[in-house]
Formats: C-alpha cells, sequence, structure tokens
C-alpha cells in the first residue's frame, strides 16, 4: 500500500512544540529560517519516499547475508546509501567545522521519522552514525577528528557501536574485551562484541568502530572501561585486525546485519583512545543518548506506517450492509476504535520525541533548564514511543484481520520489526529505572517538578491536571520508597508521565491550529489515554511485596 510522510504533522511539531522560528533567532541554528525548514522536510520525505521505501520488502526478504567475514546487503542498498550520503542528508545536523549545516537536531528527527517508517532496518545505518558524530565531537582528540569527523559526518564512512559480550549485555561493566598500549599513540584491542548493528556491510569501504574495552590494571566494573575508535580499513590502507564472524537470524530488521564482530585474531585491531582512559562510559552515553532518542523515533515511524496502511485497509474492506450499501470496516465502531486508538498513540509518541530533540536544540543555544528537562524526557521518549511502536504495529494486524497474520500484506512485518525497540539501546525497564533512579532526583528533583509545573501551567484540561496530581504525589513517594519498591513501580510511573506529556503537547497544538486529525487526538488522549493513564496510579505506588509474595520458580 502507498505510504505518505506526515510532513504536515511534522510541521506543525517544529512551529508550536520545538519553537523551529525561535531557535533559529540563535546564531547556533540560524540557517533554520522558515524557507529552509520547509525545504529539507519536502526533501526529506521525497527522497524516503523515492528511495528508502521501494526497498523495504526486499530487504525483509532477502536480508542482509555473510560470506567468508563479508557481508553483501540486498539488492539495491549500496545505490540508495550511496544516493543518501550524495544529497547530503546524513550531515543535516552536523557541526559545520566537519562538514555538516549545523541545523537543529529536531529537524533531523523528521528525517529521520521518515527512513524508519520507510525502512527502519536500512535507517540503522545512518541512525547509529549520528551519535559517533556527537561522542566523537564531544570527546575526541583533534587528531582524531580530523582525520575522522568529516568522513562519518558525510556518511562516507558508517560508524558503529560496540558495547554487548556475550556475558556483558545490560551490565556494560562485566564486559572483558582488552586494549593493550602499542607504544606509538595507538591500542591493541581484542575480544569478541556481539549483537553489533551494521558491524560489516558493502555499503561503504570502510567502517568506523567505537569499542569498549579495559586497559590494562584498570578498575573493575563500569570505571574501568574505556572507548577507541577501531576503523575497518587503516590509514595507511590495509585492513584492520578484525572480522565479521556471524549474522545473528532475527525475528526483523532482516535488513540490518546484526553482526559478532571479533577483534584481534591475529596480535589485535588498531584502535585510538576517545576521551581519557577509564572515561569510555561517559563518552558512549553520549552516543547511546543520541540513539536512545533515535530508537524512539523508530517506533513513531513504525506506528505512522502501520496507522496509514490500517486506515487505507479498512476504508476498502468491506463487511455487512448499512442503508442497503456495503459498509467499508472503517465505519464500524470497534474497528474506529482501534484505528483513533492507532492514530492518536502515534501522533502522540511524535510529539513527546520531538519535544525531547527540541530541549536538546535549546539546551546547545545556553538554556540550561531545557536541557535538564531533555534529560528527564529521553527515557520517556526511548521506552513509551517504542512500547506504542509495538501495539499500533499489533493493532495494525488486528485491522487487517486474518489478512494482516499474512506475509502478504506486509502488516506482519510492521511488527516483527518493532519488536526489537523496546529491547535495544537500553531495554524499556532500564529506562524506566532510569527515571525513577536518577532523573526524579535531576537538579535536586527541580528538572523532573519544573515539567509537572508547566503542565499544571498550561493545561485546560481538568482531566490531565488531576493525572499531573497524581504524579506529583507518586514521585514524592517514589523518591522516598526503597528500591526495590521504586523498581517495582517504575515501569507505569513511566508510562503515566509519558502519556501527561503527550497529551499535554497535543492539547497545546490542537489549541494553536485548525487541524481536526490533532484536535480528534488531543481529546482521545484526554478522553481515554488520560484515564487508563491515572488508572497506572495504583500500580506504580504498589511497591514489590506482591511480586516476591513467592520464589520465582512458582511462578513456571
Amino acid at each position: 500500500m502507498p505510504f505518505t510522510v506526515p510532513v504536515a504533522d511534522q510541521a506543525r511539531l517544529l512551529e508550536h512544540v520545538v519553537g523551529i522560528e525561535g531557535l533559529a533567532q540563535h546564531e547556533r541554528f540560524a540557517h533554520a529560517d522558515p524557507e529552509t525548514v520547509e525545504a529539507v522536510l519536502e526533501g526529506a520525505a521525497s527522497f524516503a519516499e523515492g528511495e528508502f521505501l521501494p526497498l523495504h520488502r526486499i530487504g525483509d526478504e532477502v536480508g542482509a547475508k555473510l560470506e567468508d567475514g563479508v557481508v553483501t546487503m540486498p539488492p539495491g542498498y549500496r545505490e540508495a546509501y550511496r544516493a543518501f550520503v550524495d544529497a547530503g542528508w546524513m550531515t543535516l545536523s552536523a557541526p559545520t567545522d566537519f562538514g555538516g549545516q549545523a541545523m537543529p537536531l529536531a529537524l533531523s528527527a523528521a528525517l529521520m521519522e521518515n527512513l524508519n517508517a520507510t525502512n527502519i532496518g536500512f535507517a540503522l545505518c545512518p541512525m547509529l552514525s549520528l551519535g559517533a558524530v556527537e561522542a566523537l565531537e564531544a570527546h575526541g582528540s583533534d587528531e582524531l577528528k580530523a582525520r575522522y569527523l568529516d568522513k562519518i559526518v558525510s556518511g562516507e564512512w558508517p560508524a558503529t557501536m560496540n558495547l554487548t559480550e556475550p556475558q556483558a549485555g545490560s551490565d556494560v561493566g562485566a564486559l572483558t574485551s582488552k586494549a593493550e598500549p602499542a607504544g606509538d599513540g595507538s591500542w591493541r584491542i581484542s575480544g569478541q562484541k556481539i549483537y553489533i548493528t551494521y558491524g560489516e556491510h558493502d555499503l561503504a569501504d570502510n567502517i568506523i568502530h567505537l569499542v569498549l574495552a579495559r586497559t590494562p590494571g584498570a578498575p573493575e566494573g563500569t570505571r574501568g572501561i574505556s572507548l577507541f575508535l577501531v576503523p575497518k580499513i587503516l590509514p595507511d590502507g590495509s585492513r584492520n585486525d578484525l572480522v565479521c564472524t556471524g549474522l545473528e537470524e532475527k525475528l526483523g530488521i532482516h535488513a540490518s546485519p546484526t553482526c559478532v564482530m571479533r577483534y584481534g585474531e591475529n596480535g589485535g585491531a588498531t584502535g585510538w583512545m576517545v576521551g581519557p582512559e577509564n572515561g569510555g562510559m561517559r563518552a558512549m552515553f553520549t552516543m547511546m543518548n543520541n540513539a536512545r532518542l533515535n530508537v524512539g523515533l523508530q517506533g513513531v515511524g513504525l506506528a505512522e506506517r502501520a496507522t496509514q496502511e490500517a486506515v487505507a485497509y479498512a476504508l476498502d474492506r468491506t463487511q455487512g450492509m448499512r442503508g442497503g450499501r456495503p459498509t467499508a470496516i472503517a465505519e464500524h465502531p470497534d474497528v474506529r476504535r482501534m484505528l483513533m486508538r492507532m492514530r492518536a498513540l502515534t501522533m502522540g509518541a511524535r510529539a513527546l520525541c520531538y519535544y525531547a530533540f527540541g530541549c536538546i536544540d535549546k539546551g546547545e543555544t545556553g538554556d540550561t533548564e531545557a536541557a535538564l528537562r531533555a534529560e528527564v524526557l529521553i527515557p520517556m521518549a526511548k521506552a513509551w514511543s517504542t512500547d506504542v511502536g509495538v501495539e499500533v504495529a499489533s493493532l495494525g494486524i488486528q485491522v487487517h484481520g486474518g489478512m494482516g497474520y499474512i506475509e502478504e500484506t506486509g502488516a506482519a512485518q510492521h511488527l516483527r520489526d518493532a519488536r526489537i525497540a523496546p529491547i535495544y539501546e537500553g531495554t524499556n525497564g532500564i529506562q524506566a529505572a532510569d527515571l525513577v533512579g536518577r532523573k526524579l532526583g535531576l537538579d535536586g528533583g527541580l528538572a523532573f517538578d519544573g515539567l509537572i509545573a508547566d503542565v499544571h501551567a498550561d493545561t485546560q484540561d481538568e482531566r490531565l491536571m488531576a493525572l499531573a496530581d497524581v504524579i506529583e504525589q507518586t514521585a514524592t513517594m517514589l523518591r522516598e520508597a526503597a528500591p526495590d519498591h521504586k523498581l517495582a513501580g517504575s515501569y507505569p510511573f513511566l508510562d503515566m508521565c509519558s502519556v501527561m506529556v503527550a497529551a499535554w503537547l497535543l492539547e497545546k497544538v490542537a489549541i494553536a491550529t485548525d487541524d481536526p486529525r490533532t484536535k480528534a487526538a488531543s481529546e482521545y488522549f484526554l478522553s481515554v489515554l488520560v484515564p487508563e493513564a491515572l488508572g497506572k496510579g495504583a500500580a506504580a505506588s504498589a511497591g514489590a511485596e506482591i511480586l516476591y509474595s513467592v520464589p520465582a520458580e512458582t511462578l513456571a
């Protein structure tokens, strides 16, 4: 079925939620004038629809292939990636010092949403490079920046993130990869990494790996981890000592090669330290925060795609008669319920993600309050938006009925692709733990409390005020709770907060515009989703006793 990028929805959020015209008044984003923003939105939509969308199905059916350490992408992917690089899309939000256009991240978010909606497996490649640009710009030496950053910014050399090992997943501190000094300023890296997205492929001649490893005598845990830049091809043109030894067989995102990488099979892969020794986690979190927000956009993109296809099918599929004429299933109340829920959730998740990116942009202009708010929003945007992607994709299958369960329609692929997003870049449970464990207390609690205060000050709806009140009371309780009780309530609490923010933002846009779809989505949030979130207050404050009331084996 055809797909159309929702440019008008994106433009409304940039105007009324991000405040992009205000950002353009600052010299940091002076190029983001209204004419340029409009051209970027239209161009990004046209590119995604024209280049990435046609390859979506073949990427799923053919997937990436590994033979003798070489990964071959599906037909058409190398050419489409070259078109992406040649058109300069990779440079949109990157610094001008290294060939970037220095546009707001919120504008880049629209591009990434489009790429995720049209071909999420393909979009993972530039997504990781965006994070690598931030990490190198913030923590890399001048020499490393001069040698590599402009190539990553252009997209000519894509980048990866190498954290996970067989024994070290969410517990990054358990990693064992080693880095030995070579005596010339470089290091020799050895070890195995798994789940490395785009760790090997034929889209480009070089791949830049950012790898976490331990130096000799490093402290245990995360305090002893350093970050290294390890290129596939060394500056002298020779092949580095690294190889892809396997590709994972996955539920979805088949076009994305998920690699097992071996470093140092023949004496050690050459790499250079990024940031200070034992400072790897700080540098890597710069990259991960970018990736987490972009993963939230994966949920948004897939939800938009699933919604459009479900609506098209429901308008075309007839069942029953009304007034003597065949009735489209879109007119059936239960189908209409699903379609309305899909549309509202999608628009709410988009608003939340764009708002988070916009707060980061404002932080770049010196607005410290906005920068702190972005920290609070990141776990919500990543976790709730990816959960939305899964729910909406599942509802899309339901709208299609039996045809949704058949691969022919493509509805099943959206759910298969969406299911990874709540898992990688920090599981959604970790995001919830981050919200209650760190973000509630950020800046002495003022960062979170300021968000609640703004909702109270802006909303005109008593239902949303009631939700904000319950969240405020629950936050006070969670701040004082024992660790297990705090974590037991973290996930429903994150859901409540996310719904509150999404409802607040949609209400703002609905008041500011005459768009009927936005107004309908806002009213659905306030009438249905906000009361649902209110009902999660009990779960958020229930504590951990019931979870541990029987041994775990009793649950088998």
